[in-house]
């Protein structure tokens, strides 16, 4: 399960207009999330708050032989202002959601100036008093450093520390790495072309009249970005290096048709060439699959992956009554009680002319809504509030979820299984890695995840 502080995160990234998405780093994060989701060992509970919106607590306890735990807090200079972090509030997808669309690339034109944006974060972990932080400084609209270091008396010289500068232009992104382990120097980068980086040299985007995105309704077709990037880095203290080759296409939110990512990634060094493919086949439903194959030793592998969501049943919402029937009043008077005493009619009325009869009375009858599921396990009504003519309150977007099974499956018989999901204020996450191949113990890992958050 995502955890809260990476949640708050990017918030921050989000409120200061900064695209995690457009980094080499980040070419294969659609299928890793649903190839590679971690799923939980032990016990683990997590209670965090947003204390203020510059402000994140977060405090972990899990017990996985030992009890172990840690402690957060995270400091923004930009006031989160549309962060939710209530666990009853927080849309499901935000936190469980696999595929994830490309998000819009950043405009820079006409953007000048100094950013004093930024945010601090800290990580002790208990007991084996291992220290993490990291920090984050925007310099211009277009440049950002980060600096992340890690204190532990197991690591060599007792820590670690990585700094990085990032520049992002929209079109391209290059990223400078440098680390305190083993002097390791390292620059990647990344290129887009297609899709909407034509519009990036426009002031404002204009509005698409076709589904592909396009203006002038002559787009036909996969409407998507392509990126490629490369990385290379070496080690200067171990006079060792390494490089990657790397590209992506996906789909734009726009494209009405079905949202894909492929990616490929070459390694000539090692030999190693890895493809993979996400879809998304539906609203309720991903799908992945990853093929790595060596030139020199001819090995390969493969791994497939899934993701569908539970939609919301309807005895889980509360449902409205279908509207009455109308009732119409007629002008027609009813025979009098001495006509019916002596078995006959009326007097005949005299005939009027139908152009003085008012209209027939329309009378709408009281629209009543139905006790909620939650209110008939109690043994009480509704809130007081809702009453005749009140319509329930309608919960877009997240509401017509209330879980996510994951899965996958490797050539080597492994599969991985994880539920997440929401009850009441409590975000859930159930997990195990079964092996195959050893029937007589398949579980190699069985946990739960609790988070609750205010």
């Amino acid at each position: 399960m995502r955890e809260f502080m990476d949640f708050i995160q990017s918030a921050f990234y989000a409120a200061t207009d900064w695209n995690r998405d457009n980094s080499y780093s980040s070419l294969n994060a659609t299928s890793d999330a649903l190839l590679s989701f971690p799923t939980p060992r032990g016990l683990r509970l997590t209670l965090s708050s947003l204390a203020t919106y510059q402000f994140a607590t977060s405090y972990q306890l899990g017990t996985v032989g030992i009890v172990d735990g840690s402690i957060s807090y995270l400091y923004s200079t930009v006031p989160l202002n549309n962060a939710i972090a209530q666990s009853e509030k927080i849309p499901l997808p935000d936190l469980l959601k696999s595929y994830r669309p490309l998000a819009e690339l950043p405009r820079r034109v006409g953007e000048e100036g100094l950013k004093r944006d930024g945010f601090a974060y800290g990580r002790l972990y208990l007991p084996m008093s291992m220290l993490e932080a990291l920090v984050v400084k925007r310099i211009s609209p277009a440049l950002q450093f980060q600096v992340s270091a890690v204190s532990d008396q197991t690591l060599r010289n007792g820590g670690t520390m990585l700094g990085m500068v990032q520049y992002d232009e929209g079109r391209y992104a290059v990223e400078g790495l440098a680390s305190s382990d083993g002097g390791f120097l390292g620059v990647r980068g990344l290129y887009n072309f297609g899709g909407d980086v034509e519009l990036l040299d426009t002031p404002t985007q204009p509005a698409a009249s076709n589904g592909n995105g396009g203006g002038n309704g002559e787009r036909e077709g996969i409407y998507g970005r392509f990126s490629t990037g490369a990385e290379l880095y070496y080690g200067t203290l171990n006079k060792s290096g390494g490089m990657s080759f790397g590209a992506r296409f996906a789909t734009l939110p726009t494209h009405s048709g079905t949202p894909l990512t492929a990616t490929t990634t070459i390694n000539p060094l090692m030999g190693t060439i890895s493809w993979t493919y996400a879809v998304m086949a539906g609203d309720y439903c991903s799908l992945a699959s990853k093929m790595d194959f060596n030139v020199y030793s001819y090995e390969s592998d493969w791994a497939i992956g899934m993701e569908l969501w539970r939609k919301r049943g309807a005895w889980s919402i509360n449902q409205e009554l279908d509207e009455a029937p109308l009732a119409t009043v007629s002008t027609v008077p009813e025979r009098s009680f001495q006509a019916k005493m002596d078995w006959r009619l009326d007097d005949p009325l005299p005939i009027l002319d139908t152009a003085e009869l008012p209209p027939p009375k329309v009378v709408a009858q009281p629209k009543w809504r139905e006790r909620s599921f939650q209110a008939k396990m109690e043994w009480r009504l509704d809130d007081p509030d809702v009453g005749p003519t009140t319509l329930p309150a309608t919960n877009g977007g997240d509401d017509e979820y209330s879980g996510v099974l994951k899965a996958r499956l490797d050539q080597h018989l492994r599969v991985g299984l994880l539920w997440e999901g929401r009850v009441k204020s409590l975000l859930f996450s159930l997990g195990s890695s079964i092996d195959l191949r050893r029937l007589d113990s398949p579980f190699r890992t069985l946990g739960l995840e609790v988070q609750f958050s205010s």
